[in-house]
């Protein structure tokens, strides 16, 4: 076994560890609920836009999409767009990369990768700063409910112009609302990509952290990832990130579609 081969059994062996160690996953589930009731995930920026992302999930997100190397991210929340402009310079990154491998030069204003944002409510002060941003090239936006008829129209026919597509779904957490995003925009992952749902932390926290939100313990992404799993078999959840990971707001929500 060579070096590089030995510390990726080293990785693996400690992540396994982290899997079977009960008492750190407890206390990790406790970290999160306490820093969470100080909207710990509000605190971060990407490239000057705010995030609402815990550090950890963008880091396996970026490990994801050197791995997956999509030309599509569809995402569905917007927010304040910084994770659509995290999105975007990882995929400018890709290109980056193919580029010196081919030795050639990367022209910014003609990207071949991209990120769709969608949101029911693209709030004006949010847009302008998305399409200020040196990002912008690589980010679409289109403004309408996720799971409306036309909505997913139109994404399907972007969608259909690319070989490789990452999805990411953030928006309305309700059970119903999230299944209905999974049986949209699940089908549309590429074999070996990811569909990553965020929040399913909302199950594992107590039912008095969401006072004024329609959603809660019983009712919400995770309810919904494992009600959708029941039918689709081509779809794992990847334990090992969650392992990984421990401080995370998406576990068992990194689902890894294998064929």
């Amino acid at each position: 076994m060579d070096e590089i081969e030995r510390f990726k059994a080293e990785v693996e062996a400690n992540i396994e560890s982290l899997g079977r160690d009960g008492d750190l996953q407890a206390l990790s589930r406790v970290w999160v609920r306490e820093i969470s009731r100080h909207k710990y995930a509000y605190n971060f920026r990407w490239l000057g836009r705010p995030a609402i992302q815990f550090p950890n999930d963008a880091w396996a997100m970026q490990e994801i999409i050197w791995a997956v190397r999509p030309d599509l991210i569809i995402e569905t929340g917007i927010a304040h767009g910084g994770s659509l402009v995290f999105s975007a310079s990882m995929l400018a990154l890709l290109e980056l990369c193919d580029a010196a491998e081919r030795g050639e030069a990367v022209d910014p204003r003609k990207p071949a990768r991209k990120v769709l944002g969608i949101d029911i409510d693209i709030r004006a002060h949010n847009r302008a700063a998305i399409e200020a941003h040196p990002m912008a090239s690589r980010i679409e936006m289109i403004q309408g409910s996720s799971i409306s008829a036309e909505v997913i129209g139109q994404v399907k026919a972007i969608a259909a112009n690319h070989s490789k597509v990452l999805i990411c779904l953030d928006s309305n957490h309700t059970h119903e609302h999230v299944l209905a995003e999974l049986e949209a925009y699940a089908p549309l992952t590429s074999p070996g990509s990811y569909c990553v749902v965020f929040d399913t932390l909302v199950e594992d926290m107590p039912a008095d952290m969401f006072p004024d939100r329609p959603w809660g313990p019983g009712n919400n992404p995770k309810t919904a990832v494992h009600e959708y799993l029941k039918s689709h078999p081509e779809f794992t959840i990847d334990k090992a990130i969650d392992h990984k990971l421990l401080i995370s707001v998406a576990p068992d929500g990194y689902l890894r579609r294998d064929r």
